[in-house]
């Protein structure tokens, strides 16, 4: 089991990192920094979840982002206190629009190193305004079972939120007091003999085998409320099976990126346009069709 009693923050961190693998998570992407150290580590030692460190912080979100949206499934993204966030907005905004399951963890000071002139401390509630699905900041570590439960229940809600109602970003905003480092506390250590994980984990339910791509969710979307606008099938003049060998080029519009699709531009031999074309807007449904 890996939860860690070094210290309060490592208790902490590892609860939140042991519940998001109960609820599907494989990867996370670590962005180095002294407040996000207990984040780090529990990520770091947790024996099923890849943990990939990338120096800067814009080139890690657009990573991380990638990631979610090859593997379908939300990604965390993390880093320290201060402007270091900011870095991950424009890939959050792309998350937001391009419907990508992905949960963002900021570290942050304490409430009490805040509007004091501290160093790497900025106010980072709702760092991202309005295109986080949902955004919280969570109470400080403590070792209270109760405060524990909601660190659990909280956490769940937060992946949740990255997958429905519409898969997008979502922000947690997390503040740590000093020790940061792995200095052990004999009150966190003491907690190892009474804590019990099957009862505490008990309520979580597994997500592995049901999440749902953004393709399939926009898709149930589209179908039980179809646009009035634009076609879900093809015009009755074109046969799909028969359209590499049209001499009509075909767009192919919406925000859906199934597992295997056309390229992005593919030309026919009989016809000097691009036959066809896969691009994103937001406000198309799925595979809706158009000849050119």
């Amino acid at each position: 089991m890996p939860i860690d009693f070094t210290n309060t923050n490592l208790v902490w961190t590892s609860i939140l990192a042991e519940t998001l693998y109960r609820l599907g998570l494989t990867t996370a992407v670590i962005c180095p920094g002294s407040r996000s150290a207990p984040l780090a580590i529990a990520f770091a030692n947790h024996p099923h979840i890849e943990s990939i460190p990338v120096l800067d912080e814009r080139s890690a979100s657009f990573f991380a982002l990638g990631m979610a949206r090859q593997q379908q499934r939300p990604v965390v993204l993390m880093c320290t206190s201060g402007t270091a966030g900011a870095n991950f907005y424009p890939a959050i905004i792309e998350a937001r629009e391009g419907r990508v399951p992905l949960l963002v963890l900021t570290a942050d000071r304490p409430p009490e190193l805040r509007n004091c002139n501290a160093g790497q401390a900025i106010d980072q509630h709702k760092l991202y305004g309005s295109f986080p699905n949902w955004h919280t900041e969570l109470a400080l570590p403590a070792l209270d079972p109760t405060l524990l439960a909601y660190l659990r229940q909280t956490v769940i809600q937060s992946w949740e939120q990255t997958l429905s109602p519409i898969p997008g970003p979502v922000h947690l905003n997390l503040p740590f007091r000093e020790p940061l480092a792995p200095i052990p506390e004999p009150q966190s250590q003491s907690l190892a003999l009474t804590f019990n994980p099957n009862t505490f984990f008990n309520c979580i339910t597994p997500r592995r085998d049901a999440i749902k791509s953004p393709a399939d969710t926009l898709r149930e979307r589209v179908s039980t409320s179809p646009s009035p606008h634009l076609p879900i099938s093809p015009p009755p003049h074109l046969h799909l099976p028969d359209w590499h060998t049209s001499t009509h080029g075909l767009i192919i519009a919406g925000p859906a990126q199934p597992r295997s699709r056309p390229t992005t531009a593919t030309r026919s031999p009989t016809s000097p346009k691009p036959l066809a074309i896969q691009f994103w807007q937001k406000d198309f449904p799925p595979c809706a069709t158009m000849p050119i």
